[in-house]
């Protein structure tokens, strides 16, 4: 039998909560690159270009578990990209 016998108490590997190095790294450059290519300007011009690729990036950053103090679901029902020449 492979691992350690039932019952027994776990030992070594990484410490709950701690984040995975290659991940902190990736998210670290996606934002460099960001910031290089624009930051909120070229978020707008992707939102306004290729809104489904831009609404999958809000999917991935908007909490899909997120509450209000009176415990009902608080997701805006919609969201409505304008730009500079819509009112």
């Amino acid at each position: 039998m492979a691992g350690r016998p039932k019952g027994t108490k776990k030992t070594g590997g990484r410490k709950k909560g701690t984040p995975n190095k290659t991940t902190a790294l990736i998210k670290d450059m996606i934002i460099e690159a960001l910031n290089e290519s624009g930051g909120v300007g070229y978020l707008v011009d992707v939102a306004k270009d290729h809104p489904t690729a831009f609404c999958t990036l809000l999917g991935k950053v908007i909490p899909l578990n997120h509450t209000s103090e009176d415990d009902i679901f608080a997701m805006p029902r919609l969201i409505r990209i304008v730009g500079p020449d819509d009112d």
